[in-house]
């Protein structure tokens, strides 16, 4: 049975059932007859025909392995498979979970990680160059002088040699690294009063969502060298709801 709601999963599933997304990228131009690249259906095609067996056999093996380091025979399968060149491919293991590999990491033998993590905080968007009415006018409900509140997300963009990604134990390294750059410091605080990043009456930023993102990635960046030399910060995106988000470097 292949289902008919594509986002419950085809075949649709009962009972206990892992849940993986498969994301290809392909470069080409696009036929000047149809305006087609490729068809959804070979894209379709190539994912479920050969890529999900290989998942599917190691999933029944008995040997505990690490997707990151199935990232490169998957991309090797879709890239035979492909008419076009391959430019990417990401695995989402959960929706807050994500591996990946682009042609450009894919040639210095390495992968993307992304996971999500989240913190409450709140905050009051103000800035000394305009008067109090034209902040108001400016920020709107934001500029709330007992200022509001967000469930912040934040995911950053870790480039890491797949070796190091196939350690089991380096999710948890990553985890530990976002903790203590920002976790611990602003969840559960008012940023414009408890944490000197954002503290105006001391030269801080205003806490946007645009400044969060940049000062989360100035913090996690060092943390993130700390674990191996070939392991770098990429970027960081933040959102401050689900329809405002901002990434840094942008």
């Amino acid at each position: 049975m292949h289902g008919e709601n594509s986002f419950a999963g085809k075949p649709s599933f009962t009972g206990l059932a892992r849940y993986y997304e498969i994301t290809l990228g392909v470069l080409g131009k696009p036929d000047t007859d149809t305006g087609y690249l490729i068809g959804i259906q070979e894209l379709d095609n190539i994912v479920r025909t050969h890529l999900v067996p290989l998942i599917l056999r190691q999933c029944e093996a008995d040997a505990c392995i690490e997707p990151a380091s199935m990232l490169q025979s998957l991309w090797n399968e879709a890239a035979a498979q492909s008419p076009h060149a391959l430019s990417m491919l990401r695995w989402s293991l959960s929706p807050y979970y994500q591996i990946e590999m682009t042609s450009d990491t894919q040639s210095s033998g390495c992968v993307l990680m992304r996971q999500r993590f989240e913190f409450a905080a709140a905050h009051r968007l103000h800035t000394p160059t305009l008067s109090n009415e034209e902040n108001a006018r400016f920020f709107g409900k934001c500029n709330n002088p007992s200022g509001h509140g967000h469930n912040y997300q934040i995911e950053p963009c870790i480039r890491v040699p797949i070796e190091r990604a196939s350690d089991g134990q380096f999710q948890l390294y990553i985890q530990q690294a976002v903790n203590r750059a920002i976790i611990d410091p602003l969840d559960h605080k008012f940023l414009n009063t408890d944490v000197d990043w954002f503290d105006q009456s001391n030269s801080g930023l205003i806490p946007s969502v645009e400044n969060i993102a940049r000062i989360c990635y100035e913090q996690l960046a060092p943390e993130i060298r700390k674990l191996g030399q070939d392991v770098e910060l990429l970027s960081i995106q933040a959102w401050e709801t689900e329809k405002t988000s901002a990434i840094y470097p942008g």
